[in-house]
């Protein structure tokens, strides 16, 4: 260091000494920290010993007599010395053969003061690792996607100091065990998409802390337990694809202050939607799919104005729908009601920021060059199958960019197929039992699905790999997947 000649040597000296500590601190910091404890490097290989295959090399760095702290997915409290998280996630989605596989080590309990373990998109197998009640500063466990089977067992009641708890996305059977209840401290349960029976357990309602609860994607069944009143605090319900049968249960209003997230479909709930539910003033999802509700929609769903995603598709609703107040809807599907709609709602044509429009079979007799949204970019799928909407789909396709999916069939569209000029996302399009006219384009059979069925097209098909079905029932189409052409 080059010292100002203001500097008088008192200065001098002590920059010279703060530098030598600060460096001989360093140099111990190093030494010290360069092994971890050897109940944490034991338990931890031995983890990496009941993995049978890595190929992605994940537990690469994991080597014996280096310091485990500074190993992938490790992380330890520097003061103690001792492991405090461990985070091993696969990526399947960018590389489904380089997944890691094997079982969770029974002496993973040695990581005494462990507080979370995060195990996510592997392939672990074998029964819930029930040891890990042995761990007393355990507060997080997820353990997602993975391949555990069995039942979950009573003993996870003893793990009384979790604060989240997820076992989401993998094969555990047999029912929920009443003892989650002793879990006060919880404020997220995760168990969906797994193959879970019986009832939702009466005893939940003491889990008083919680925020988030999903038990979506398991073949739960009888009518949805009445137990939510304690949960003053849930922003989460997810309860959809299951089997519950009955209407909605009254305790499912007092969420209305803080819930944002609602998801009941894909069961076989009856009834009138409750009348409570426009009182969600920050519901953000509401999905009631696939259903029995019948009735009308309250006349209430005006207050949700800050609803993003509303499915209310397949089920038995009747006019007249509600004009809602909505500030900018992300995804509507409507579909498959008994629905008369006539027109697409003014309040969709407003939305600067829909992806998703899905009305299906909702009554719609319209011009389509009349639906003129205020924006068209951000359109991703947009279903209007089953309606009388008569014109032209050139304006709108040809207007969004990002569009990936576009369905009309059973329509009364009259327009020249060639004039479409499709996006680089786009990859469905249905527009069978139309009135489209004019030739293939080669950008058309270049999608992942297609059906030009039953219109009034002619000539050539240019080469493709669709099915007959995608072209059948047209004036004079011609060449594979049809009859050849004829050669003058």
């Amino acid at each position: 260091m080059k010292l100002s000649h203001f500097s008088s040597p008192l200065t001098s000296t002590t920059t010279i000494l703060i530098i030598f500590f600060t460096i001989l601190t360093l140099l111990h910091h190093k030494a010290s920290g360069a092994t971890c404890h050897p109940d944490d490097e034991a338990g931890l290989l031995d983890f990496k010993s009941g993995i049978k295959s890595d190929p992605s090399g994940i537990l690469k760095t994991w080597i014996r007599g280096t310091d485990c702290c500074n190993w992938n997915g490790v992380q330890c409290d520097y003061e103690r010395k001792r492991v405090q998280s461990l985070t091993v996630s696969g990526q399947p989605e960018e590389n489904p053969n380089s997944i890691l596989s094997g079982t969770i080590s029974p002496t993973l309990a040695k990581l005494q003061h462990l507080s979370g373990i995060y195990l996510s998109n592997l392939n672990v197998t074998g029964p819930f690792p029930a040891f890990l009640s042995k761990i007393p500063t355990l507060q997080y466990i997820y353990i997602e996607n993975n391949m555990l089977s069995g039942q979950i067992p009573e003993s996870i009641g003893n793990m009384t100091q979790l604060d989240a708890f997820s076992l989401a996305g993998n094969r555990f059977t047999g029912p929920i065990p009443s003892s989650i209840s002793k879990l006060t401290h919880l404020t997220q349960l995760k168990l969906g998409d797994n193959f879970l029976t019986g009832k939702i357990p009466e005893s939940l309602n003491k889990l008083v802390n919680l925020t988030f609860l999903s038990l979506k994607g398991n073949k739960l069944e009888g009518p949805i337990s009445d137990i939510f009143s304690p949960f003053t605090n849930l922003r989460s319900l997810e309860l959809s694809r299951n089997k519950f049968t009955g209407n909605i249960p009254n305790s499912i209003s007092t969420l209305a202050p803080k819930l944002t997230y609602l998801m009941l479909g894909h069961n076989s709930l009856s009834g009138k939607i409750p009348d409570f539910l426009g009182k969600f003033r920050k519901l953000d999802t509401l999905e009631l799919s696939w259903n029995k509700f019948s009735g009308i929609v309250p006349a209430s769903f005006k207050n949700l104005t800050k609803i993003f995603n509303l499915d209310l598709s397949n089920n038995m609703l009747v006019d007249p729908f509600p004009e809602m107040k909505v500030k900018g809807i992300e995804s509507l599907d409507l579909s498959n009601n008994k629905f008369h709609l006539g027109k697409i709602p003014q309040w969709v044509f407003s939305s600067p920021i829909i992806f998703s429009l899905k009305l299906a079979n909702c009554g719609i007799k319209m011009r389509l060059e009349d639906f003129k949204p205020s924006e068209t970019y951000f359109y991703d799928f947009i279903d209007l199958s089953g309606n009388e909407i008569t014109g032209s789909a050139i304006g709108l396709l040809n207007s969004t960019e990002y569009l990936v999916g576009f369905w009309a069939s059973g329509n009364k569209l009259k327009f020249d197929l060639g004039g479409l000029k499709l996006g680089k996302r786009f990859k469905y399009l249905d527009l069978s039992r139309n009135e489209v006219y004019g030739k293939v384009p080669l950008s058309v059979v270049e999608l992942e699905k297609l059906n030009l069925s039953y219109n009034h097209l002619c000539g050539e098909i240019p080469k493709n790999n669709f099915q007959a079905s995608a072209f059948v029932g047209n004036d004079c189409l011609c060449g594979s997947p049809l009859q050849p052409c004829k050669r003058t």
